[in-house]
């Protein structure tokens, strides 16, 4: 797992300030107001305070030797975050639940669906919500699930911590950033900021590897890079995806086609494709090289799409919503495969390096994961609020959650368990890798 970044801005080459703590970065929630660049209200963003503006961290995960294992100090090596200073991890809770099949379901011919009672015309997601399965499990005498013995979640929050161990924190950005990637080498990190640009970092030097790539006329939402590192994708705000050459910063493309902001963006493993996921329901999928348009829209969704993913084979794609879906679609046909379902909007969802699961960040404050085959989903309970992002370590041992108190959770992905919680962000965590 990559090292633990955590975003806002990016600094000058010059002075970096490596005991300095980075606060956390937002993504905008849409339960609250925010002001856009043109000064006009609009849907969601919390206010962030000034102070929290424009840094980036590495920070490097470390364990307390008297009480981790060797195994453990392996295995926890880095994590990539939009937020701040990122602590390391030890032990602590326990707590899953497996839940049945009836919270997945074959889709064949999407349609819209139905939504929770509404506020002003919106879902309202105020509060966060309890899975119904967690209620279930605490009311009734349930001491098995196929045949396998299960604990209710655990509400005591145990979580072991230790001093964060900050590496670097690069500055630079005016805005919140709000999302980071490294490049597939591990050589380059990229960020993308509400202040509009997008910035490329060499991890070695900690220094800019390009000048700030200016281009998008509102906030950068969404960035990634392509398989061989030769393209920067971003999604902004101002409702187009880009294409930048990744070794100068130029703009390749712009593509145009979504009606309302682009929240993410991901390559296609062979670099061919880009899927967009966007507020105005759908998904589309772009030509890299000639710009075109692939696929869609795709519909289904209900309401604004928050993330979207390819599986490591590329044959399928996903996409989370606001609507409380996480659904898989074909890559070559935009067909749609099949609907997961929570019981909050989803923030998150990516497979494992196998593709054989999905692991989802819910609203409702709790990680799901499913198995892709039967649908059975297990609930892994720690966090306070929001999950805001997840990701799977490259060997899929490991799935790191980030959330909208600033904390973060390491899992053993295996056993389901919490391996430690990573705590010195002061604000959200917009993005984990």
């Amino acid at each position: 797992m990559p090292a633990a970044v955590v975003p806002q801005g990016v600094i000058e080459p010059s002075n970096i300030d490596e005991s300095t703590d980075s606060q956390t970065e937002i993504i905008p929630p849409p339960s609250q107001t925010r002001e856009v660049d043109d000064g006009q209200s609009d849907r969601s963003t919390p206010v962030v305070p000034q102070s929290v503006v424009g840094s980036l961290t590495i920070d490097r995960s470390t364990i307390d030797s008297q009480t981790a294992t060797t195994s453990n100090q392996s295995q926890m090596s880095e994590v990539v975050a939009a937020g701040s200073t990122s602590v390391v991890p030890q032990s602590v809770i326990e707590s899953l639940h497996i839940n049945g099949s009836p919270d997945c379901q074959t889709e064949t011919n999407p349609t819209q669906g139905q939504t929770r009672e509404e506020v002003n015309g919106r879902p309202d997601i105020s509060t966060p919500i309890v899975p119904q399965s967690v209620i279930r499990s605490q009311s009734t005498d349930q001491s098995k699930v196929d045949g396998q013995p299960v604990s209710a979640p655990s509400q005591s929050r145990n979580v072991a911590n230790v001093r964060p161990a900050v590496r670097h924190t690069l500055e630079g950005h005016t805005r919140e950033v709000t999302s980071v990637a490294f490049s597939p080498d591990g050589k380059q990190i990229v960020s993308g900021s509400y202040d509009r640009t997008i910035r490329v970092w060499d991890v070695r030097t900690r220094k800019l590897a390009l000048k700030p790539i200016e281009g998008h006329t509102a906030m950068v939402q969404s960035v990634a890079f392509s398989p061989d590192s030769k393209r920067i994708v971003s999604g902004s705000t101002d409702k187009t995806v880009r294409i930048w050459d990744g070794q100068s910063g130029t703009l390749a493309w712009t593509l145009n086609g979504h009606s309302d902001w682009v929240r993410s963006v991901a390559c296609s493993p062979d670099g061919k494709r880009i899927v967009s996921g966007s507020d105005d329901q759908a998904v589309r999928v772009w030509d890299v090289e000639t710009g075109g348009l692939v696929l869609g829209p795709l519909l289904g969704h209900t309401d604004y799409v928050y993330s979207v993913n390819y599986s490591s084979d590329g044959k399928q794609f996903l996409s989370s919503s606001r609507d409380d879906t996480v659904r898989m679609w074909d890559a070559e046909t935009g067909h749609a495969i099949r609907t997961f379902r929570a019981r909050s909007p989803i923030w998150s969802a990516t497979f494992s390096p196998d593709s054989k699961q999905i692991v989802s960040g819910v609203h409702g404050g709790y990680v799901e994961v499913w198995d892709v085959r039967s649908g059975d989903s297990i609930i892994l309970q720690g966090h306070r609020d929001t999950v805001w992002s997840v990701g799977f370590s490259p060997d899929g041992d490991r799935i790191v959650s980030a959330g909208k108190n600033g904390q973060i959770i390491v899992w053993d992905a295996k056993l389901g368990k919490a391996i430690g919680s990573l705590e010195g962000h002061n604000e959200w965590v917009a993005s984990v890798q």
